[in-house]
């Protein structure tokens, strides 16, 4: 990567965090091995207790994040783009203002979570079984909005480790006294730029308006990778300021701009599931043949109707799927 957002130029959209894209000096220390990291950071804990922290476990493997996301997402150019570009600007910044606030968006099944279990495993060693890492299920953790619980948990996290990475699923269910509960641990970061935290926000919210973009492109006969962040943005940010009681858009992380980045996942296509299928056999390292990539794909659903042109789970019971063909 080459460039990385800078807080300057005026905003794509109004009410939003100013940003362009400037260049930055290379950064080695993505470059370097994974396993070559894994040694380095046994052997600098043998002389302390940072392992206790989880902060020596943290490898900021950006370079492998890239790559993963380049082989693995498929049909999501946006999301690939924002985040890389974003979770690097941020761990570079020698003194970050504020937490980086990324707020994924779209259909079940397109990537969401993937995406964030991607940046989870190569942010840490230990992936999403860090101490560093946080997953918080909305109706699971928070059924009756106990936000004193949750401001405890991310307290103790923050203390825990100088680079937390804190993920909500299911983010448009939370109430706004719990998204309001966390603003301010985003907000204002220490003097030095010692705590660097990372929250990602998961959200079905704006799935049908990034579907209905993705189709208009289609139809006008244009790829959906000239779909650029700056129109779905737009239109994402009208959607989520729609008043509705105790809604998402409710809370101080969008009205006060917390927000850093919309990040729109579209939906998949037959193609993409078709890929997804491929990478479920290749990950059980079970045989396939193209023909048994069609059958699996033939198997998902799509909408609308009449196009029968996205599939309405993704690519999510996939994996399950490819049962059918074992022998």
């Amino acid at each position: 990567m080459a460039d990385v957002y800078s807080k300057s130029k005026k905003s794509r959209f109004p009410g939003t965090s100013q940003f362009r894209l400037l260049p930055f000096p290379g950064w080695g220390f993505p470059l370097i091995g994974r396993d070559y990291l894994e040694i380095l950071s046994a052997w600098y804990c043998s002389f302390g207790r940072c392992c206790e922290t989880g902060d020596c476990r943290i490898i900021n493997n950006i370079t492998g994040l890239e790559a993963d996301l380049n082989g693995q997402l498929h049909g999501q150019h946006l999301a690939k783009e924002v985040v890389v570009r974003a979770v690097q600007g941020f761990l570079q910044s020698p003194r970050p203002q504020k937490a980086l606030v990324l707020s994924f968006h779209g259909w079940s099944g397109t990537g969401k979570n993937f995406v964030a279990r991607m940046v989870a495993s190569h942010l840490y060693r230990d992936g999403l079984k860090s101490d560093c890492v946080r997953v918080f299920v909305s109706l699971l953790h928070f059924p009756h909005h106990n936000y004193v619980q949750l401001q405890r948990q991310i307290s103790e996290t923050l203390q825990r480790c100088r680079q937390a990475l804190l993920i909500f699923d299911e983010a448009e269910k939370l109430h706004s006294s719990l998204l309001d509960a966390i603003r301010p641990f985003m907000v204002q970061q220490d003097s030095k730029g010692q705590q660097r935290p990372i929250f990602l926000f998961l959200s079905n919210l704006g799935g049908n308006t990034i579907n209905e973009v993705a189709l208009d492109f289609w139809r006008a006969g244009r790829a959906r990778e000239e779909i650029s962040l700056e129109l779905l943005e737009q239109r994402l940010q009208l959607e989520l300021q729609e008043p509705a009681e105790n809604s998402y858009a409710h809370s101080h992380l969008l009205r006060e701009n917390l927000i850093d980045f919309v990040v729109p996942f579209l939906p998949l296509e037959y193609q993409h599931v078709r890929l997804c299928a491929r990478d479920a056999f290749l990950a059980r390292g079970l045989p396939y043949t193209e023909e048994t990539l069609d059958k699996v794909a033939q198997m998902m659903v799509f909408v609308p109707k009449e196009e029968k042109l996205f599939s309405a789970q993704g690519c999510k019971s996939v994996p399950q799927r490819i049962n059918y063909f074992l022998p």
